[in-house]
């Protein structure tokens, strides 16, 4: 079953908030081989690629986490070389099942990160400092990797978060994701309900993305949204969308291929998605999909990210 499941959910994601609060004080702040497979058409494809757009021409691999705290996914398992070293052996993997559509590798780091205290501010999320970002951003760019800032709210705001990521945004081959697991409104905690971000809040990260892309003069940016529950995005419908901004629908629970293939189907296939994605999880999916069952989904991701 997906993270629908709450009470197992809730005591799963308490444990990790646990241990990164305890990791953030402390510090301040790939798949098997696949065969060839014969993808479907792709979500984006009807969509016209403005110049520099990342897709659909090419599908993005990324790992997820944070290196402060390793219990929160693949990007964070040390040492960074061996991490980076897969990473690279399934974006291998990935273009040699699919060569039309030339895997990139991204590193997703979580920041802010969700908390289960509510910090200084009372805002339940910790920005990561400076050089933790720049340490990863060195490892993107040291490998020829695109770096992703995965925004994890708490009882802050999307617009709050991403005006602090600004400075990083501006840089071409660094791209944004929402998190609205930790969307939390007052009253409620990280990791122990789940939280929900409405398509207003998604619709500025956009404009604010589009806007920046014209000041800067940039590529087009990636927004990646994640969900695996109908509420997690509330009016999902009222998205507006910007040629200056490629929106990637992720679905993000994790269990059984069944369950993962169902909510797939229902919040990319049939949502009319522009771009569509998956996360796998290397310890909680069981069995995880391996990439030649990933790119037999219709319509096969655009974006596949490992946790």
């Amino acid at each position: 079953m997906l993270r629908q499941h709450l009470p197992w959910r809730q005591r799963y994601a308490a444990s990790v908030l646990t241990v990164a609060v305890a990791v953030v004080a402390a510090l301040g702040g790939g798949p098997a081989a696949a065969q060839q497979a014969t993808p479907t058409t792709p979500a984006g494809a009807d969509a016209a690629a403005p110049s520099g757009a990342l897709l659909p021409g090419h599908r993005i691999v990324a790992y997820y986490g944070n290196p402060l705290a390793p219990v929160l996914g693949a990007l964070g398992e040390p040492p960074p070389d061996a991490m980076m070293a897969r990473l690279k052996e399934a974006v291998g993997v990935y273009t040699a099942a699919d060569p039309a559509r030339p895997a990139l590798p991204a590193l997703e780091l979580i920041t802010p990160l969700a908390q289960s205290s509510p910090g200084n501010d009372g805002l339940y999320r910790s920005r990561m400092a400076p050089e933790t970002i720049e340490q990863v951003a060195g490892w993107a760019s040291d490998n020829d990797m695109l770096l992703i800032l995965d925004v994890q709210v708490g009882r802050s705001s999307v617009a709050d978060e991403v005006q602090a990521l600004l400075p990083y945004l501006k840089r071409p081959r660094t791209h944004l994701a929402l998190d609205p697991e930790f969307d939390m409104p007052s009253g409620q905690l990280p990791g122990q309900e789940l939280g929900s971000m409405n398509a207003d809040e998604i619709n500025g990260a956009i404009g604010t993305l589009a806007q920046l892309v014209a000041d800067n003069q940039l590529p087009p940016k990636l927004l990646i949204v994640h969900r695996f529950t109908p509420s997690m995005v509330s009016n999902a419908s009222a998205i507006k969308l910007d040629p200056r901004v490629q929106v990637v629908i992720d679905m993000d629970g994790f269990g059984g291929p069944d369950a993962k293939i169902s909510k797939y189907n229902a919040f990319v296939r049939d949502a009319g998605v522009q771009f569509g994605g998956i996360k796998l999880f290397y310890k909680q999916d069981t069995p995880r999909l391996m990439a030649d069952d990933v790119l037999a989904l219709d319509p096969p991701p655009d974006v596949v990210i490992y946790q």
